[in-house]
């Protein structure tokens, strides 16, 4: 196994772009331009909630299908060709053309297909982009790598809806920018990132040996990394279930105008996005220094389960506020640090793409379990406050199952790297 060698500023800001176009495609619809498609009138509003649980849902499971096969193929690319390349390409220009679609569409069953389309070339684009992690850094930069990957998250929902609302583009228009974001954006990043060839097997007998144990499933016999799955998957529900709706909440929950609604909504994010991009960068630094990643991973889900906790004790505008905040340091945390626990667990490395898709399928299946249980939950007790119960709950036990996957030692090399004060090689 080759020693990996510390990447520059160019390779951190380029991957950083990528996350960026990505967030903002894929985050922009699920908070305002769904929403406002699929919203109906007053006297039937749940119909609405429960027709966006619907198009979030289905394209969730896409997702969580599209990613790990992507990675899969990807890993087996061969001899001398590029592994990741062609795929965050293809995700991005797919990504592209199915936004215009969505934009045109009208009703939730034709915009739930083309959602469909759209999930598929973020879950393809995201598999091979989040591989550069484990292909290319060492561990004491995987840290700075998921910081970027979870900062850009949320800086990505404050520049998709703050375009859009702050130009006053309509529906149809605000998908037409994503289109030609994640077009430009995704295409170049993947062009200029590095994409090593992929390496020749060093014998026909290890080979096979290899071959006859890379069952898709395998991974799943790791211990640690099933139980890190599991609390990424509860953990990632509960962020789903206490941001999905907000924007129903902000309409039928605390009873605000349209205008009104989405003008708090991009200030809510706004203040999402602070304490998500303090928490990743803070978090991620510490991380990397001390290479607990597990214990931060665990204190992040206990952040996260406050925020639904405040708003259903205190169902105001200024609570959710706070609640907004603490979302972000809990959730900040959380996607930075624990997708670096996630990839020093990774089992095998002639998988890295294949199973950090399955880790992003957790998020993507959040996305899809999130929404539709809150429809239910609104439907049910008509109203928001077991939405956000919930989310705390599902919270904490994903804290949880995180404990129970335990803390991988740093192999030397990686302490000997942390150590080197030269100068990092640009790519």
């Amino acid at each position: 196994m080759s020693v990996l060698k510390r990447v520059g500023a160019r390779w951190m800001t380029v991957f950083t772009l990528a996350w960026l176009a990505i967030w903002t495609v894929q985050l922009t619809p699920v908070q305002l331009l769904l929403p406002l498609q699929l919203n109906t009138s007053d006297d039937d509003w749940i119909s609405g909630v429960v027709s966006s649980g619907f198009v979030l849902g289905i394209g969730g499971l896409a997702g969580i299908i599209a990613g790990p096969v992507a990675g899969a193929l990807s890993d087996r690319a061969g001899i001398g060709r590029r592994r990741r390349r062609p795929w965050a390409i293809g995700g991005a220009i797919l990504t592209a053309v199915f936004l215009v679609v969505t934009g045109f569409s009208e009703g939730p069953w034709a915009v739930g297909g083309a959602w469909v389309g759209v999930t598929i070339g973020v879950a393809v684009s995201s598999a091979a982009f989040t591989a550069l992690i484990a292909d290319q850094l060492p561990a004491t930069q995987r840290g700075a790598a998921s910081a970027a990957v979870g900062s850009s998250q949320a800086v990505g929902i404050v520049l998709g809806v703050g375009l859009v609302v702050l130009l006053g583009l309509g529906i149809r228009d605000g998908y037409l920018l994503l289109a030609a974001l994640i077009a430009v954006i995704g295409t170049g990043a993947a062009l200029i990132l590095p994409d090593p060839p992929a390496p020749v097997e060093p014998a026909p007998v290890a080979q096979a040996s290899v071959m006859n144990d890379r069952r898709l499933l395998a991974s799943f016999r790791d211990r640690d990394f099933a139980w890190m799955l599991w609390g990424r998957l509860v953990t990632n529900i509960g962020n789903a279930l206490g941001t999905a709706l907000f924007l129903f909440f902000l309409l039928h929950g605390l009873h605000q105008e349209s205008v009104v609604a989405q003008d708090n909504l991009l200030l809510l994010i706004v203040v999402y996005t602070l304490f998500v991009v303090l928490a990743s960068v803070l978090t991620g630094i510490v991380s990397d220094r001390t290479g607990n990643r597990r214990t931060l991973t665990i204190l992040a889900t206990l952040v996260q389960a406050a925020s639904g906790v405040v708003i259903a004790v205190v169902p105001t505008f200024e609570a959710t506020m706070i609640a907004a905040a603490l979302m972000g340091l809990g959730y900040g945390a959380f996607s930075t640090v624990g997708l670096a626990f996630a990839a020093d667990l990774l089992p095998d490395e002639k998988d890295h793409a294949r199973d950090l898709g399955i880790v992003n399928v957790t998020a993507a299946l959040g996305q899809l379990i999130g929404p539709v249980l809150g429809a239910g939950l609104v439907a049910l007790v008509g109203g928001f406050w077991l939405v956000f119960v919930a989310a705390a709950v599902l919270s904490l036990v994903g804290g949880a199952l995180t404990a129970l996957a335990r803390q991988p030692a740093r192999p030397s090399q990686d302490r000997d790297l942390s150590q080197d004060h030269a100068q990092p090689q640009e790519p």
